[in-house]
């Protein structure tokens, strides 16, 4: 018989990444949340925790962790289609912990789950991620959900596809006459200042890559904020791939430059989902593909 005390601070840790954050979201002390896991740890015969900052899950942990989250999440259904019982306090507000990146959420992800979360009077906890490793916290039991590039479902889940984000290589028109006055070229992209999200963006790779066919080693601004870097760009700091929604204003008014007209960099978004069928994770996922149909390319 599982001891759900032990599994509630397993997927605590991992779901807050520290012993003592979990301790903080249980109401109990560090030392409390350690001897649990130790206890299940030991209960299990295998280590589920991996120490560190932060603290991930390992393969057997992550399996616990993801029958925890969907244990939490059936117990919060039930007790919402559960008649009120007089003099009883009922959890009326469940929550959705979803993977999702920077970018989607800054341009399309709200507006498509936001009616849904109203309605439904669902609390949305998001996991901000690049889009590359989204996946990786419904695979670690972190998540209900997913908004991820990875079009093969993760084991237990389902993978559908919500469309694509188009992203275009912009700067400042004073940068572009600065440093491309000669054209987007290998020299010219080089030694001139690019900015990225975060050691896992990509996509400034990537677009180098296509137009270069070589691996890039440019002057580099770390700027893991989408509207900080936006606002690289636009001041004139480097050049960086910006999702075209968030960017039409700012090419219109003459603020941003398309630096490679007709050579978008296309990302397929995909939304992977447990398999197990529980009502309100269904229905948002119902929700969400059918937004961002209209939302997304």
């Amino acid at each position: 018989m599982l001891d759900y005390a032990l599994l509630d601070a397993l997927a605590a840790v991992v779901r807050h990444g520290s012993f003592d954050r979990a301790a903080s979201a249980l109401n109990v002390t560090p030392s409390a949340v350690s001897q649990r896991v130790k206890l299940l740890e030991e209960r299990v015969g295998s280590v589920l925790v991996k120490r560190g900052q932060p603290c991930v899950a390992t393969t057997s942990g992550a399996l616990l962790c993801r029958h925890t989250e969907r244990v939490q999440l059936l117990e919060s259904e039930l007790t919402g289609r559960l008649p009120a019982v007089p003099g009883a306090w009922v959890e009326s507000w469940p929550t959705l912990r979803v993977a999702v990146n920077d970018d989607s959420v800054g341009t399309w992800f709200i507006d498509a789950v936001a009616g849904f979360c109203v309605e439904r009077e669902m609390l949305l906890d998001l996991v901000i991620d690049d889009q590359d490793h989204t996946a990786q916290r419904i695979r670690d039991g972190s998540v209900q959900g997913a908004v991820t590039t990875q079009a093969e479902p993760v084991q237990g889940c389902r993978s559908v596809r919500l469309g694509r984000m188009r992203y275009l290589a912009v700067c400042a028109p004073d940068f572009h006459e600065r440093y491309f006055a000669d054209g987007v070229t290998r020299e010219t992209l080089q030694r001139t200042p690019c900015v990225d999200f975060n050691p896992k963006d990509q996509l400034q790779k990537r677009f180098m890559r296509r137009i270069t066919r070589a691996e890039m080693d440019p002057p580099l601004h770390w700027i893991p904020h989408v509207a900080g870097f936006l606002r690289a760009c636009v001041t004139g700091m480097g050049w960086g791939l910006c999702p075209e929604r968030m960017i039409a204003p700012h090419l219109e008014s003459g603020e941003l430059v398309d630096m490679a007209p007709g050579k978008p960099v296309d990302v397929d978004l995909y939304w992977q989902s447990w398999r197990l069928s529980i009502g309100w994770l269904d229905d948002f996922g119902s929700v969400l593909r059918k937004r961002a149909a209209e939302l997304l390319d």
